[in-house]
């Protein structure tokens, strides 16, 4: 047995909205989407993000995730390039003290997404 991936399951009470803003601003693709179900999946590359009303039973209001998601990437700079005037920016790219080079951004319900990669 061997893990192979893991997509996050993102609450929204806008589905349709989120999926917009993951596909015109961070170049996302819609990869499966269900109105009925209030359920979508988005991709780039090899990430997916899954996007979903909130279950019956669960209190939803903002979004309840208290860390971040951090996308490791070859080229952080053509990344920042390309997004860094679709979202709205958590911190600018920086070279960190820790040997990584990254920026991050919230994403339309203000999830917090950080792109990174080793300095060589």
């Amino acid at each position: 047995m061997s893990l192979k991936s893991i997509a996050p399951m993102l609450y929204t009470r806008q589905v349709r909205e989120s999926v917009d803003f993951y596909i015109n601003n961070l170049g996302f693709t819609c990869v499966g989407y269900d109105e009925d179900w209030g359920w979508a999946t988005v991709s780039r590359d090899d990430i997916e993000i899954m996007l979903a009303l909130p279950v019956d039973n669960t209190s939803f209001t903002v979004p309840k995730f208290t860390g971040s998601f951090y996308i490791r990437t070859d080229k952080v700079d053509f990344l920042w390039s390309e997004l860094k005037d679709r979202a709205v920016i958590c911190y600018p790219i920086e070279d960190f003290n820790y040997g990584m080079r990254e920026f991050g951004v919230f994403d339309y319900n203000g999830y917090l997404l950080q792109f990174g990669m080793p300095i060589e």
